[in-house]
């Protein structure tokens, strides 16, 4: 008998990124470090960056910090590729995704982070779980940028992806399949991430700190403490980078 053969509904495992498989600082941090340390980002761009945060800050600082990818502005999107020459993930983390894909459960990764950035993740993933035995493809929901010619026009193709708006894409990439959201996991690390841990049955605080502990204790969730960490090389997963590519200019 299949995992998933008492019920007709698929059962899915969506897991935030940053601070939850993957430790701080954030994947979109690390890119920016390397595009300043490099002197990819010309100076108009700051500028630019500067004028978005006033134009977004009557609506908050998460706004701001999630909302504003103006830095990016004319940059080719094949930079993520070229700068991130591997990605660490919590190695505990690793374990618990193989654990829901071997009961067959579809892997969802839900992330405020940059496209490009969350695939690179879910290939390095992927790669990572063939070699223990696992065969899973994760899907990825994250935040999309515009482009044109192939390059950032500094503008989100749709909302930044963080708080209720994970929730949002959950229910959208899920609406038109069968899936119970009760019957689904969700995992994430701070309180941005309640409204998606509170969209599914099962809900997993990771390293929380005490507002999303004390939430957590509330709601009777597991809590889970992942410090051990992992760094998967790039040249591992740098065979499916043309693969990424050619999904980008068929979109």
């Amino acid at each position: 008998m299949s995992p998933n053969s008492k019920s007709s509904h698929r059962v899915a495992a969506f897991l935030d990124l940053d601070g939850t498989l993957i430790p701080e600082p954030s994947l979109e941090q690390r890119f920016f470090s390397e595009l300043r340390r490099s002197g990819e980002i010309p100076w108009p761009n700051y500028l630019r960056w500067g004028v978005e945060a006033l134009r977004l800050l009557p609506q908050g600082l998460l706004a701001v910090q999630h909302g504003n990818k103006r830095y990016l502005t004319g940059l080719h999107s094949d930079l993520v590729f070229r700068y991130m020459d591997s990605i660490t993930f919590f190695e505990e983390g690793i374990a618990r995704v193989a654990w829901h894909a071997r009961q067959g459960h579809e892997i969802v990764l839900v992330s405020g982070t940059l496209e490009p950035l969350a695939r690179l993740a879910a290939t390095a993933l992927e790669c990572e779980l063939e070699a223990r035995g696992v065969q899973v493809r994760p899907r990825v929901c994250a935040t999309r940028l515009e482009e044109a010619r192939g390059e950032w026009t500094g503008h989100l193709a749709g909302e930044a992806l963080y708080a209720p708006a994970k929730a949002r894409a959950i229910q959208q990439v899920m609406s038109e399949e069968k899936v119970d959201l009760q019957q689904c996991h969700a995992y994430g690390n701070t309180l941005l991430d309640r409204q998606l841990l509170c969209a599914v049955g099962h809900a997993h605080a990771v390293n929380p700190g005490k507002g999303l502990a004390a939430l957590a204790n509330e709601k009777d969730w597991p809590i889970w403490h992942w410090h051990q960490e992992k760094k998967l090389d790039s040249n591992r997963f740098s065979p499916v980078v043309a693969e990424i590519q050619q999904v980008k200019e068929r979109a």
